[in-house]
């Protein structure tokens, strides 16, 4: 008789627990999260004037005197659950800084507003999708000999696009270098667009913040050749955010002059080294502005927020730029399972991380993401609500939010994390029976009209 997989003996043996309802009502409460948080402990409501106690919970009564809760991690790769829930949430976010909603006001989709995509600098040449990677007449050999181009008419999903042509010519410390300062880079595109702004209005550039704020939620996404560019929502508004209306004189077109003139200005210069020298690292040429119109005629607001939703649940493993986890050695680089183009970067970044006067860039701790250090989502403080405000919102939702006239006290400790072999084939069902709920529920509004765009992203 042939036995069982681990993982579905372990299945059994948790199914036939007694505490097993109670154990599938806290997995189901995760959303299915594939790494869950193990806590132990206790919570006590009390009444703020008498002190009687109204509540008391404890996970003695729990399977394994234990709650599970969400890991809370974006990355798709790690766990697909609490990924989608990050999605619904960013989606959320990003979306009521264009159209309002969350405590901001529904005028803001009559103010400037842009859809701003900065690239990265051409590191070499690479193989693209298209007629773009024919060789050109003149000039199509490199100084290794090889051809600038390789005739071939490539798929855009083909796994040689993004790879380079000379892996000799490619500007492999370059590149690590310009993600290292990516987020430096756009710091100073931010406080260039408010000076030109402020320039082009006629006032003083130190008082731009008196008459109006601009305001925006980025995301990094990493192409092709594992380069990072930017995608961002920018807008202005009046001086005390999205309250405020803009004054007259911010107009689209003025926005959009200054986006492309800071884009073409703003550089970041690396510390001198003798092995690479000092940079001047800038966007890359390709800049894409599009206005955002409250009447259609423009990129549909909801595609704006899905398109940054989805790529922030992408870590760097997933789109095939790096790890999802840091290295610790160079031998991790040599084992990972990635491209050569990859590889080599990972290898530079390393390298380069062992130079002292690189040591404030920490390049060996972001090996696994090619020297890129920032968040994925950023975000001006008055764009719109922050990720803390709704996950409190969807607390109270669910009915677990305390009253203004009662205390609680809180005594927690964390005693592990993760699934065994069957919890987490349980689990995994449970996410996939809850996501298929989602998409069927989205449909059924579809069909009758009334839907949210939001709600099957969350």
């Amino acid at each position: 008789m042939r036995q069982l997989p681990e993982a579905d003996r372990d299945a059994l043996r948790i199914a036939q627990d007694p505490q097993f309802p109670r154990w599938l009502e806290q997995i189901t409460a995760t959303g299915g999260c594939a790494h869950p948080v193990h806590l132990s402990g206790s919570t006590t409501t009390l009444d703020g004037t008498t002190g009687e106690i109204l509540h008391h919970y404890d996970t003695r009564t729990e399977p394994g005197e234990r709650l599970l809760v969400r890991c809370r991690n974006r990355r798709a790769t790690i766990c697909p659950a609490c990924s989608r829930l990050h999605a619904g949430d960013t989606y959320h976010l990003v979306r009521a800084g264009i159209l309002g909603g969350k405590s901001i006001p529904a005028t803001i989709r009559n103010r400037p507003r842009l859809f701003v995509t900065l690239t990265a600098p051409s590191f070499g040449p690479v193989h693209r999708a298209g007629e773009t990677c024919r060789p050109r007449r003149n000039g199509s050999i490199c100084e290794h000999g090889r051809f600038l181009g390789c005739g071939t008419v490539h798929a855009p999903d083909a796994s040689v696009v993004g790879q380079p042509l000379c892996a000799d010519c490619y500007d492999y410390p370059g590149h690590v270098l310009w993600h290292a300062h990516a987020s430096k880079l756009w710091d100073r595109f931010v406080i260039d667009v408010r000076r030109r702004l402020a320039s082009s209005a006629g006032i003083v550039q130190s008082h731009f913040a008196t008459y109006a704020r601009l305001s925006f939620a980025r995301v990094a996404e990493y192409q092709k050749r594992a380069a990072v560019h930017v995608h961002a929502v920018v807008r202005i508004d009046g001086p005390n955010g999205p309250d405020d209306e803009p004054p007259a004189w911010g107009t689209v077109d003025l926005l959009t002059d200054a986006v492309h003139a800071s884009a073409r200005r703003v550089h970041v210069r690396t510390p001198y080294t003798r092995a690479v020298g000092e940079l001047a690292l800038r966007w890359g040429a390709q800049v894409d502005v599009r206005p955002l119109r409250a009447n259609g005629d423009g990129p549909d607001d909801d595609a704006v927020a899905a398109y940054v939703a989805k790529y922030v649940t992408k870590g760097a493993g997933e789109t095939g730029a790096g790890l999802d986890h840091p290295v610790t050695a160079w031998g991790d680089i040599e084992s990972a399972t990635v491209s050569e183009h990859i590889r080599t970067l990972m290898r530079a970044c390393w390298n380069l991380g062992g130079l002292p006067e690189y040591e404030p860039l920490r390049l060996r701790e972001w090996t696994h993401t090619l020297g890129y250090r920032g968040h994925i989502l950023t975000k001006s403080r008055a764009y719109s609500t922050t990720y803390a405000a709704l996950r409190a919102e969807r607390v109270q939702h669910m009915g677990h939010s305390d009253t203004l006239d009662t205390l609680t006290e809180r005594h927690w400790r964390y005693v592990g994390s993760g699934h065994t072999p069957g919890a987490a084939l349980i689990a995994a069902g449970i996410a996939d029976d809850l996501a298929e709920s989602r998409r069927l529920g989205w449909e059924a509004r579809q069909e009758g009209g009334g839907a949210d765009t939001g709600s099957a992203r969350t």
